[in-house]
């Protein structure tokens, strides 16, 4: 078989969202920092594209690139490729690199329990694995520091008049809107309408609110519509639905790392929880994140906590990516049928 480039890759899921993760056939993007090589990876876009675009990928991919870590401490480093952005950071990426490099012995695991530093462009993130039996079972994730931006405010959407939604920052920034009151229950079913809904939310409050990150002012924009479900009082804490839409249409099957991280700072700054008490997030399969609050700290001028958020990924597969020097499409291609406007 012909070929002008080989990328080696582990697929992985967290929850039931896709992750994979490049352990090959790609030299390190140029740039002094992560933050730079993130920069020079969605700015080139020669590799998203390859990854991301059909044939190879589609709007259910995200692809995480293995590189040298620049800060001392970290045992790895990561680069994150979702069908839109290239995010400071990813829960569920985060869960399922951290899989990838234990399960498959690129880093040694240590049973019952594995520690180890990832380092995302955004900045350092704590693994505690429980380990058994060559597994790494369950991935604990402390988050970088999040905040809430904006607290109920006004937001116009075409179609369904004013809404009241909050923003925040997660790792990654957020729209938050209330399901129940624009009449959703967060079911299977309605993932296309919540997809659709979601960009049309995300593109409103983009236009409307905005966003700018106070110590990454690179990071300017909203990245996702989170939609919330009621809160469950539970004997430790809070249970609820989430689900978030993600550009350029599709739902996020596991309830979201960030999405938890930004909920449970807008619920701190709500005083509706506190320091170590559990939250528990169910996504649209029913599949589960947990998260709890470790730590308060600030960011910029802006009162911030430090979430642990936590979940199980798997591996499903080790796959050789190709491109016949032949091929017509070398970058790919993206329809709207799938991929939306």
């Amino acid at each position: 078989m012909r070929s002008s480039k080989i990328i080696h890759v582990i697929s992985a899921h967290a929850e039931g969202e896709v992750g994979d993760v490049i352990l090959g056939g790609v030299a390190p993007p140029p740039g002094a920092t992560l933050w730079d090589q993130r920069r020079h990876v969605a700015e080139d876009g020669v590799l998203r594209n390859f990854m991301l675009n059909e044939p190879r990928g589609g709007v259910f991919r995200h692809v995480n690139l293995l590189v040298p870590p620049k800060h001392p401490e970290a045992d790895a480093a990561f680069i994150i490729m979702e069908p839109e952005d290239t995010p400071p950071m990813s829960g569920s990426n985060s869960i399922c690199v951290s899989t990838v490099l234990l399960d498959a012995g690129i880093v040694p695991m240590q049973e019952p329990e594995t520690h180890l530093t990832l380092e995302a462009p955004g900045g350092l993130v704590r693994v505690r694995a429980e380990c058994r039996d060559g597994k790494a079972e369950r991935i604990h994730i402390r988050n970088l520091p999040c905040f809430a931006d904006r607290l109920d405010v006004a937001l116009e959407v075409a179609g369904h008049g004013t809404l009241r939604v909050d923003t925040a920052y997660g790792g990654d920034s957020f729209v938050m809107v209330d399901a129940a009151a624009l009449g959703f229950s967060l079911e299977p079913s309605e993932a296309k309408a919540l997809a659709q809904l979601g960009v049309a939310i995300t593109d409103a409050a983009n236009a409307q609110i905005g966003f700018r990150h106070p110590e990454q002012p690179e990071w300017d924009h909203i990245s996702f519509c989170a939609f919330c479900g009621p809160l469950e009082a539970m004997a430790d804490g809070l249970r609820s639905r989430q689900a978030v839409a993600i550009q350029p249409g599709k739902i996020d099957r596991s309830p979201t790392g960030t999405a938890v991280s930004a909920r449970l700072a807008v619920m701190a700054a709500r005083g509706q929880i506190g320091p170590g008490a559990r939250y528990e997030a169910l996504s649209i399969i029913c599949s589960q994140f947990e998260g709890r609050i470790v730590g308060e700290t600030q960011v910029g001028d802006r009162a911030a906590v430090i979430p642990e958020i936590s979940g199980r990924g798997w591996i499903t597969g080790t796959h050789q990516h190709m491109l016949d020097p032949g091929d017509p499409w070398p970058e790919g291609y993206r329809l709207r049928d799938t991929w939306g406007a």
